[in-house]
């Protein structure tokens, strides 16, 4: 069917399929030229690339990209990005990342009010995420578990306080 001429879907709105397809194309056209350019070999890690889609509490559909690259041109030495989830409930803000074949003494965590970060670092695995979280959290509520390559870390939800005064002028 021509393109021109096609119904159009309440989700053209939303989402360029075709561009994000062209773009997906021309990824994948650099990594095996990068790869015929060295005989056949990366030599580097894997470049790892996706995205997830849900839709969030507003009814909008979220995309969150994951992985150790958001082109071949920017591939990190050997540091990945876990796959995550956030999910945002009443009171509290539950992160979930998948971290297989890690120990759990090699998982270093740091939160703030409104950020999380993972890194792990290890002889076999080198993994390292930044969230910008969807609401402020209290960083001393934080509790983490880990079991079989699964870490979850919940984080109670706060009211973000906007502090202000009045201020004389001289």
């Amino acid at each position: 069917m021509n393109k021109d001429r096609r119904r159009r879907s309440p989700w053209d709105d939303l989402f360029d399929i075709d561009n994000e397809f062209d773009e997906m194309r021309r990824r994948m056209d650099l990594i095996l030229e990068r790869m015929l350019e060295s005989g056949g070999q990366l030599k580097t890690d894997p470049a790892i690339y996706g995205f997830s889609m849900r839709v969030g509490p507003d009814g909008k559909p979220m995309i969150r990209e994951f992985g150790n690259t958001t082109s071949p041109q920017n591939l990190q030495e050997s540091m990945r990005e876990p796959l995550t989830d956030v999910i945002e409930e009443a009171e509290r803000i539950r992160v979930i990342v998948e971290l297989p074949g890690v120990e759990k003494e090699d998982i270093h965590l740091n939160a703030t009010d409104d950020e999380l970060d993972i890194v792990v670092e290890s002889p076999q695995r080198r993994f390292s995420k930044h969230l910008d979280l969807p609401s402020a959290v209290d960083p001393d509520s934080a509790t983490a578990s880990y079991n079989n390559g699964v870490l979850e870390i919940c984080l109670a939800r706060i009211e973000r306080k906007t502090r202000g005064r009045s201020i004389d002028i001289n």
